[in-house]
């Protein structure tokens, strides 16, 4: 990690330091309730912000250059919203454009405050335990907004941000899905229709990308030697967790956590912690047992035999990566675009008979198509050299955050290929590279031989 000078930081002493973190996690729940779970880490950034302006000089992790070149690729992407996509539809780079293009470039803008105000936070002022205990904190919402959608699929209800923004506002298509609070979405994928839950996020995929980022910094906080009480419930939470994984539809999340579980078993095996691998694998067993012996193991096997999207998915990424090379390979397009016409019907959109017919627009359906959609090949580079290089920054690391960093990166880029991640999860994602980064390697090898 690039180093400079500590400097001063001074905080009011009637707030703690990290308190944004605090009140952003801890008071999740409020933030669904006014529908502002998706404006909530913009929001808070600026706290944060404003101490790190107060430092003289600040720490970075190692290849955060190559990030900073990311973002002014993000931004210099406003250049391009006003041109044609080859296969996408002409015209419409209006305000509606350019105010989707702001809220992304905001989202990364913030995240790179969480990521420098976590790297610049030393253990005295923010301790790791504290933030891990606020990710777990955050497994736990989520595996309750998961329960929730499974109890009660139909429950929704106006946020206060829906009450008082313009109508025309509030109705916006871009808009809407992120400030109505929803219990699960209702889709007809098995053959009839189910609900996949989503509280306390917007969509069934952003719950799923959110569980598996949470779980790792749960599995720390609650099962670890000073988790207290929290460790004789942390088993019960995990398998009532289990329930929504099922019910979300989620294949990129069953494929992730399975990814991410072998990473785990292997980097164990290769520590020689026998005891710990062989508590993975007792627990899968049982979780296996019980699984099979329910009515979840029917309802994933139903899903893996009805891979309604498949065909939509891949034509859309590889039209997603066409136009890119044929009408913009540095730059890319800045923003999305609605597709020209349609894959399944000549009359173009979903229609009461066909509703899959509607295609999704172009540069999403997955975090890396919008990269490359919006940034082009050369943004695309910038954005995934970043994350590996902090991968491999750790991955010999026998720390056990080291380890649960490693297992999130993998289940993120995995995930990059079939969730639209630029919400929570991105800011999940710098939080713990963030901590991994703080540590030194002298505090690795400590903590690792612990």
């Amino acid at each position: 990690m690039g180093t400079g000078s500590v400097g001063s930081w001074t905080t009011p002493k009637v707030f703690r330091p990290g308190w944004p973190l605090t009140a952003l996690f801890l008071l999740f729940p409020l933030w669904w309730v006014f529908g502002l779970t998706s404006f909530a880490f913009v929001i808070f950034a600026v706290p944060l912000a404003v101490e790190l302006l107060r430092r003289r000089a600040l720490r970075v992790p190692r290849g955060f250059g190559t990030w900073l070149l990311f973002l002014t690729w993000v931004l210099a992407g406003v250049t391009m919203l006003w041109s044609d996509a080859p296969t996408g539809e002409p015209g419409g780079g209006g305000a509606g454009r350019l105010m989707v293009f702001g809220f992304r470039a905001a989202m990364y803008l913030a995240a790179t405050v969480f990521l420098l105000y976590v790297v610049n936070a030393d253990e005295r002022r923010l301790p790791t335990r504290r933030v891990l205990r606020l990710l777990g904190f955050m497994f736990v919402v989520t595996t309750c907004g998961g329960l929730l959608g499974v109890v009660a699929p139909s429950l929704e209800f106006r946020s206060v941000l829906e009450l008082v923004l313009p109508h025309g506002l509030a109705g916006n298509a871009f808009i809407n899905p992120m400030i109505h609070p929803a219990a699960a979405e209702t889709q007809n994928i098995l053959g009839y229709e189910e609900g996949r839950p989503i509280a306390p996020f917007a969509f069934a995929n952003s719950w799923g990308a959110n569980y598996s980022l949470y779980l790792p910094f749960f599995l720390l906080a609650w099962f670890g030697p000073d988790a207290g009480w929290r460790r004789r419930l942390a088993p019960f939470v995990v398998l009532l967790s289990l329930v929504p994984v099922v019910y979300s539809l989620n294949r990129g999340l069953w494929g992730a956590l399975g990814v991410g579980i072998l990473y785990l078993a292997l980097r164990l095996a290769a520590m020689g912690r026998v005891w710990a691998l062989q508590a993975v694998v007792a627990a899968l067993l049982l979780g296996a047992i019980a699984f099979v012996a329910s009515p979840l193991g029917t309802m994933v096997q139903a899903r893996l035999n009805a891979p309604h999207s498949n065909e939509r998915r891949g034509q859309l990424a590889t039209d997603t990566v066409r136009n890119v090379v044929e009408g913009s390979p540095i730059l890319g397009f800045g923003s999305t675009r609605n597709v020209r016409g349609s894959y399944f019907s000549i009359a173009g959109g979903s229609t009461p008979d066909c509703p899959a017919c509607g295609v999704p627009p172009l540069g999403t359906q997955g975090q890396l198509w919008m990269v490359v959609f919006s940034q082009g090949l050369v943004g695309l580079a910038l954005f995934l050299y970043f994350f590996a290089r902090r991968f491999f920054a750790h991955w010999r690391d026998q720390a056990a955050l080291s380890i649960a960093g490693c297992v999130a990166l993998i289940f993120w880029v995995i995930e990059l290929f079939v969730y639209d991640t630029l919400d929570s999860p991105l800011f999940t994602v710098m939080i713990a590279v963030g901590l991994t980064a703080r540590m030194s390697r002298t505090e690795r090898r400590a903590v690792g031989a612990r």
